[in-house]
C-alpha cells in the first residue's frame, strides 16, 4: 500500500490484539489485488445496553486506482456480531469477495452477456439447402438448412435478419445455430 493503514476504534478501547487481527485481515486482501493504495478500518461499538450484548458495526475502506471499495456491516439484528471478532471476520469476508469479483473481471474471466452474433442473410441457395450470413463485422458465415431453428429455413430471404452461433466447420465460420429475427431486433 502507498498509504499506511487508518485503524480507527469508536466507542471501545485501542487494543493491540484487535489492531494486530485487523492487519492479518488486510495483508491476506493484498494477496487478492496488489493494486490497493490505502485502506481504512472502522471498528464501532454499537447499543450501550445492559439487556442485550453491545453490536459492533465494521467498515473497510479500501482505495483503488480510479475506484473505492467500501464495505459496511451492519449489526442489524445479527446477534453474531455482538462478537468483535465475527464482525471484522464478515466485513473482510465481504471486501474480499469485492476485490475477487473486480480481479476475475479485469481478467475476462467473469462472461459479459452481450447480445448474440446478428447479421442478415447474403444468399440462399433453397435448392442446395445452404446460404452465407453477412456477419456485422463484415465476415461470411455459411449455415446449411438443418442450423436454422423451427423448420424456418424456406422463410428466409436475402436480407432477412437473423442471429446465430457460431462454430468453426472444416472449411472456416459457420451457424451452428440460426434464428431468425423478425420483428424483435438486437441492440448490440
Amino acid at each position: 500500500m502507498q498509504t499506511p493503514l487508518q485503524i480507527v476504534f469508536n466507542g471501545l478501547e485501542h487494543s493491540n490484539a484487535l489492531e494486530e487481527q485487523i492487519r492479518d485481515s488486510v495483508e491476506k486482501l493484498e494477496h487478492y489485488s496488489d493494486d490497493i493504495v490505502g485502506c481504512r478500518v472502522v471498528v464501532e461499538r454499537r447499543h450501550h445496553s445492559h439487556r442485550k450484548g453491545n453490536l459492533f458495526h465494521v467498515q473497510v475502506e479500501l482505495s483503488l486506482p480510479k475506484r473505492q471499495v467500501v464495505v459496511n456491516r451492519e449489526p442489524q439484528d445479527r446477534h453474531a456480531h455482538e462478537d468483535v471478532l465475527v464482525a471484522l471476520r464478515d466485513a473482510f469476508n465481504a471486501a474480499r469477495r469485492q476485490l475477487k469479483r473486480r480481479v476475475q473481471k479485469r481478467r475476462g474471466q467473469i462472461k459479459s452477456h452481450g447480445s448474440p452474433p446478428h447479421g442478415r442473410i447474403a444468399s440462399i441457395f433453397p435448392n442446395e439447402d445452404y446460404g452465407f450470413i453477412a456477419a456485422s463485422d463484415g465476415q461470411e458465415i455459411y449455415f446449411h438448412r438443418n442450423s436454422v431453428v423451427e423448420g424456418s429455413f424456406d422463410a428466409l430471404d436475402v436480407g432477412s435478419e437473423v442471429r446465430y452461433t457460431e462454430s468453426t466447420g472444416d472449411e472456416g465460420p459457420q451457424a451452428s445455430t440460426v434464428r431468425p429475427i423478425g420483428k424483435h431486433h438486437i441492440v448490440s
